[in-house]
């Protein structure tokens, strides 16, 4: 199945979004109620527990274009396009509702500025997604919420443009298209030795090992560095930060809920509810996994977020308090591995 992973487009796609023959609304328009509880659960949660993780999270703008096999749902968007018709109010995700015939594939998992400009989360249902279950699937749709967040910082654009990387795109596309040595047999080398190195280090993370592991790790990523010239790091670094936390903070989240949320009966009665404490476990154990057996000829950009996920695991080890310079420190995670633990 394809997925196009998180990341935002800057590119327009307003003139994919001007499709024709537009039926009335009618009762069969209304968002699912299956859809609605797990959007209804995903912004509980995030308004419970998001600043608990990342301070001013939980005030992020939240669209999101729900896409199903006939229609598409928008909520949370104060300024639908004219190809929208409105549903209603729908109270239990306490938002008005607009709805479309279908536009996007059913498998996309993505934030960009998809309604209007507007940053906005677009995505399939779990049976048609990656997510695959609903407690997967709230994870997923607040990994993109995690984006919605880097999005709304006032600076946000501005810094990206200083990583000097588009060249003389202004469409975004780089972020996807970027030339990155991924076939080149000594970085390959080089990226193999900076994982295994930080699955080790991971897996000593309660260890009398730690020390030397973290310390072995930090040289594989030295070797790394000088393996690749200076823009393909800056561009390494780039999505390790950006999509590499966005995947450490769906586990981080996925810990937390695992201890401390009890879901509603709604979401919890679905027939694919999955208990947090089992999500955990598997997106911990598929980080690691993925460390020790990928090639970054064969994942080529996504291999970068198993490190970034994997990076956030040692910080919170090392400097728990790593989180307060996330968006002070840009880009480069390795800056937190800089500040003293102590």
């Amino acid at each position: 199945m394809r997925r196009v992973h998180s990341l935002i487009f800057f590119f327009t796609l307003e003139i994919a979004l001007t499709i024709v023959g537009f039926g009335a609304v009618g009762a069969q328009d209304a968002l699912p109620r299956d859809d609605a509880i797990r959007i209804a659960e995903a912004r509980e949660i995030v308004g419970r527990f998001g600043d608990n993780i990342w301070a001013g999270w939980s005030r992020a703008p939240f669209a999101i274009l729900l896409v199903t096999e006939e229609r598409e749902y928008l909520v949370y968007h104060g300024q639908p396009t004219d190809d929208f018709t409105s549903a209603g109010y729908d109270s239990l995700v306490e938002s008005d509702v607009y709805t479309r015939d279908r536009v996007f594939e059913t498998d996309l998992q993505a934030t960009f500025p998809a309604v209007g400009g507007v940053p906005t989360i677009v995505m399939g249902r779990p049976k048609t997604t990656e997510a695959s279950h609903s407690s997967r699937w709230v994870l997923t749709l607040l990994h993109e919420h995690f984006h919605q967040w880097q999005l709304s910082q006032p600076d946000y654009y501005e810094s990206v443009g200083g990583l000097d990387l588009a060249r003389g795109d202004s469409t975004g596309m780089w972020m996807l298209n970027y030339s990155f040595p991924y076939d080149s047999t000594a970085v390959g080398q080089a990226f193999s030795g900076l994982c295994t190195s930080l699955a080790g280090a991971i897996e000593a993370v309660d260890d009398a090992t730690w020390e030397e592991k973290f310390q072995e790790y930090r040289e594989a990523r030295r070797k790394f560095r000088s393996a690749v010239d200076a823009d393909d790091y800056r561009y390494f670094s780039f999505q390790v930060w950006q999509e590499g936390i966005s995947r450490y903070t769906e586990y981080r989240l996925a810990l937390m809920l695992a201890s401390t949320w009890i879901p509603t009966p709604e979401f919890e009665a679905l027939s694919d509810f999955v208990p947090f404490e089992e999500v955990a476990a598997r997106i911990k154990k598929h980080i690691v996994s993925a460390l020790t057996t990928m090639e970054l000829d064969d994942l080529r950009r996504t291999a970068f977020y198993h490190v970034g996920a994997g990076e956030g695991l040692l910080l919170d080890r090392y400097y728990p308090w790593w989180k307060q310079h996330y968006m002070e420190k840009r880009f480069f995670v390795e800056r937190y591995f800089d500040l003293r633990p102590y």
